[in-house]
């Protein structure tokens, strides 16, 4: 039985992370700012602290000496309405960038034995990224570095934060980019839900002859990864001995209007799709419309040569299971 520690396992990831660790016999400690909306304590963790990892008395408490591993998911997001408007800039390097730095610190100081950071896609140059149905993505295109947001920013800046650690203290690290990790019990309302969420509340909250909007001309492509096949991703980055950044997603190249069709599919209604950018966009939301890069893939090259894994199954397979799990929450909702 290991001795872990997940920070942010009050979140989506996190949450599922905690949980899987848990079920296989490790003794787990959860640390958040917020308790999670969706599972018990009981169900994920141990030991649940609710407290703020940018304070580092929080940190110093929460890591012990003994403590095996650590994953570090702990960050200030959201999706694009969150990330993209320029409104929370501030915010998300300055909190993400503190848990960091605090978490760094005191891994080194407490001997901690393992250490997982999860990335993103977004630190990714926004110049391999404009031409949606040929993305690069591959490990080695992140420099010259010009990611297309501030968040995108700082998780480049922490994973060199962390590989530093590792190369003048020896901290064994793994680290993960993440290309838009979905599935249930996560986020699916409110403005920071993911785009996987949000098409399939808009088609599950829509009647026939409806329409939904899709922000952007719906040309904007993009890879999602199931978060199942996500932990399993992670638990073989975690055995093997890579240490640089490694990408974890999915191969299977969506664009932002297929994905809403497949939503609508599966919910079985006629419902049509309404794009929604421009003036028309900024007359009604009061901002520009915040669509990100024309295109994200994965790019799995490497972490199939490196550590040996691939996803095994089509992106439908868990649109399907969060599309039944959001309508569900609807029901709940309306009671």
């Amino acid at each position: 039985m290991k001795k872990i520690v997940v920070l942010g396992g009050g979140g989506f990831i996190g949450g599922h992370l905690a949980k899987s660790l848990k079920e296989k016999g490790n003794h787990v400690r959860i640390c958040d700012i917020k308790k999670h909306e969706y599972f018990k304590h009981e169900e994920i963790c141990n030991e649940f602290v609710l407290g703020d990892l940018r304070d580092p008395n929080v940190v110093q408490l929460v890591i012990e000496e003994g403590v095996d591993e650590v994953y570090q998911l702990a960050a200030d997001m959201g999706g694009a309405g969150y990330i993209f408007t320029g409104e929370n800039d501030a915010n998300v390097m300055h909190n993400s960038a503190l848990i960091n730095l605090n978490v760094v610190h005191e891994c080194v100081k407490k001997q901690v034995k393992k250490v997982f950071y999860s990335s993103s896609a977004c630190m990714y140059p926004e110049h391999n990224q404009l031409d949606p149905l040929n993305p690069n993505c591959e490990e080695s295109s992140a420099y010259p570095a010009n990611p297309d947001s501030e968040y995108g920013w700082e998780k480049l800046f922490s994973e060199r934060l962390y590989l530093a650690f590792n190369r003048n203290y020896g901290l064994d690290v793994r680290i993960a980019r993440f290309h838009n990790i979905f599935g249930p019990f996560g986020t699916w309302v409110g403005g920071k839900e993911k785009a996987p969420a949000a098409m399939c509340r808009k088609a599950c909250e829509s009647k026939n002859g409806d329409q939904i909007e899709v922000w952007g001309d719906g040309q904007q492509t993009r890879s999602f990864l199931y978060i199942d096949e996500c932990l399993e991703a992670v638990f073989k980055l975690m055995e093997s001995n890579f240490t640089n950044p490694v990408n974890i997603g999915s191969e299977e190249k969506v664009t932002i209007n297929e994905l809403a069709q497949m939503a609508i599919n599966i919910s079985g209604k006629d419902i049509k799709i309404k794009n929604i950018f421009g003036d028309e966009f900024i007359k009604k939301y009061g901002f520009k419309c915040p669509i990100g890069v024309r295109g994200r893939t994965s790019d799995n090259s490497l972490y199939e040569k490196t550590v040996g894994w691939k996803v095994s199954k089509p992106l439908k397979d868990g649109l399907e299971k969060t599309l039944h799990w959001i309508d569900n929450q609807i029901k709940i909702k309306n009671v």
